[in-house]
């Protein structure tokens, strides 16, 4: 159950005492950080860069793991994560393109974790991936608070939401180590959106993460995003490296 949220939570269950509440969001969150370590060891002994990327619904983190995974496989073993509440949708999506995806169907939980990653890793061979998406599920609160392992939060937020988001979401938007701003061949049509008012919110969170805007429709700045990438690929292989050298501390 999310305690943040009550997603899960049966209906007519009264809540318990708040000493009793805090208690087990309290083990609940030492459980997954403990599990997420662990997957995050399995990434550094195989030398996968695994990056996770959040968004509300319909922000277009499938469009764009898509127009990404039509460039990357070509020099990288790619794999896919993919969170959704129901359905298999979006995982068609991207076997469509050849791509080993596992999917992760979470109920009524409104983001993923690090036992449903670790549970869903058993179904791939990690030495055989270079790069890992993760494509949490749709939502701009809980996925937030739960470490999977990845390396990196990439946290997308599309010209048709609205540019306040950053202010709105403030825990979201903090953790993300690069913003995307999606679908931003849209913007002549959605004259209220204004990308220096979202990075200005963004900074007020004293956040520093780069800003990448893009559309996956028309490839425009498709070629920075993938830059990004690649540099996040070299980065982590250096690290690796250096860690085996250091006897495998980093």
């Amino acid at each position: 159950m999310c305690v943040d949220c009550g997603c899960g939570k049966p209906p007519g269950i009264p809540e318990p005492h708040e000493t009793a509440t805090i208690s087990l969001f309290q083990n609940l969150h030492q459980q997954n950080q403990d599990l997420a370590a662990h997957n995050r060891e399995h990434f550094r002994s195989s030398g996968t860069l695994v990056l996770n990327l959040m968004s509300s619904p319909g922000a277009g983190k499938t469009a764009l793991l898509e127009a990404t995974l039509r460039t990357l496989q070509k020099n990288h073993r790619c794999a896919v994560l993919e969170g959704d509440l129901e359905t298999e949708l979006d995982a068609q999506r991207i076997r469509a393109l050849d791509i080993p995806v596992v999917q992760i169907t979470t109920g009524s939980t409104c983001h993923l974790d690090a036992q449903l990653v670790h549970k869903a890793l058993h179904s791939m061979n990690l030495a055989e991936i270079d790069i890992l998406f993760i494509e949490n599920v749709g939502n701009l609160v809980c996925p937030a608070s739960f470490d999977l392992g990845q390396h990196l939060d990439i946290v997308l937020l599309s010209v048709t939401e609205g540019d306040d988001k950053p202010a709105k979401y403030p825990v979201m938007f903090r953790t993300a180590d690069l913003l995307v701003i999606s679908k931003l061949d849209l913007l002549p049509y959605v004259g209220d959106f204004r990308i220096d008012r979202a990075e200005n919110f963004l900074r007020d969170l004293a956040s520093s993460a780069p800003i990448i805007s893009l559309s996956a429709r028309s490839g425009l700045g498709l070629d920075e995003w993938l830059a990004w990438v690649h540099a996040q690929k070299a980065k982590s292989s250096v690290d690796g490296a250096m860690a085996v050298e250091n006897g495998g501390t980093g």
